[in-house]
């Protein structure tokens, strides 16, 4: 099953990189929150209906606790979708890409401070090597840092969390029930950022949204890249690491320079595909079996909550 999860993330890693570009020329046109706020709505809609039709007896598990966590994963991904996008109107998109794919050294390292987690000597190394790959991939220039870079920062932090509390909570309650609370979490979060920092007009306006790459985006995005992508997330999740979901997750902007090399016609340098190289062998690395490392004393490993 652990290998079938990692297929299944990786699966919708590849959705989310080859969708990015889709997601470029939408927002050209409708603005980040508006668009998050329709594409998570969409979703939402779809995985209601899903479940008022095919599922209705979850609705007999719905209680306090599930609500409550449904938020606070809607609440971390919102964080991360909100604050790469500030981030983004003040640095470049290549620093960017660079500083959210942090996650992926901010994923294990929360996770043994907040839980204690044990952590393998090759997952410690395919983390860097994967690190290392990012830097390569993604990052053309080093300016001075500015405050976009503290905002993506952020973001790098948020979808951190998001991972580590869906593995918290991901056996503990219904896949589809926790899921829709997430993505309508995050749906209700972005429309009222539209209406406070976005022309929320835009939202409502049949000829923005019915024009070709804003309609195509949201159909595909909402049905592949959210309603599936983070119903498959919350169901595998339990079956892997956070780490090794990290990892995993690390592979989008590969996906994303792939799919914009030859859909875009973007340029990818021998850098970007050296760094594509070590992002997918520090995923492989940290596969291969050897003791484990812990911040704390050997055998001491516990499971605090958030």
């Amino acid at each position: 099953m652990k290998k079938f999860a990692d297929i299944s993330l990786l699966l919708v890693t590849l959705v989310w990189g080859t969708t990015f570009v889709l997601v470029q020329n939408a927002i050209g046109s409708l603005q980040p929150f508006s668009f998050n706020g329709i594409r998570f709505f969409s979703a939402a809609i779809l995985l209601i209906l899903w479940l008022v039709f095919f599922e209705r007896k979850q609705l007999k598990k719905v209680d306090k606790k599930l609500i409550q966590s449904g938020v606070i994963l809607g609440f971390w991904l919102f964080l991360g979708y909100a604050t790469q996008t500030i981030g983004l109107l003040y640095t470049t998109s290549s620093k960017a890409g660079f500083i959210t794919g942090l996650s992926v050294v901010l994923v294990p390292l929360f996770s043994m401070i907040l839980f204690k987690q044990t952590l393998s000597k090759n997952a410690i190394l395919g983390v860097l090597i994967a690190t290392i790959g990012l830097f390569l991939l993604t990052t053309t220039d080093l300016t001075a840092l500015n405050i976009g870079d503290a905002f993506v920062f952020i973001c790098a932090i948020a979808f951190a969390m998001q991972i580590i509390v869906t593995g918290k909570y991901s056996d503990k309650y219904p896949t589809l029930l926790l899921t829709i609370i997430q993505i309508s979490t995050v749906s209700i979060l972005s429309i009222i950022s539209s209406f406070l920092f976005e022309d929320w007009k835009t939202m409502i306006n049949p000829s923005i949204l019915f024009s070709k790459d804003v309609f195509m985006a949201i159909l595909v995005t909402s049905i592949f890249a959210t309603a599936l992508a983070f119903l498959v997330q919350t169901n595998f999740q339990k079956y892997t690491t956070t780490t090794r979901v990290a990892l995993i997750f690390a592979m989008e902007p590969v996906f994303a320079a792939i799919t914009g090399y030859f859909w875009a016609h973007d340029r990818l340098t021998y850098s970007a595909l050296f760094g594509c190289l070590l992002i997918f062998l520090g995923m492989i690395f940290a596969e291969l079996p050897t003791e484990k490392l812990s911040l704390f004393e050997k055998g001491e490993i516990k499971n605090n909550s958030l």
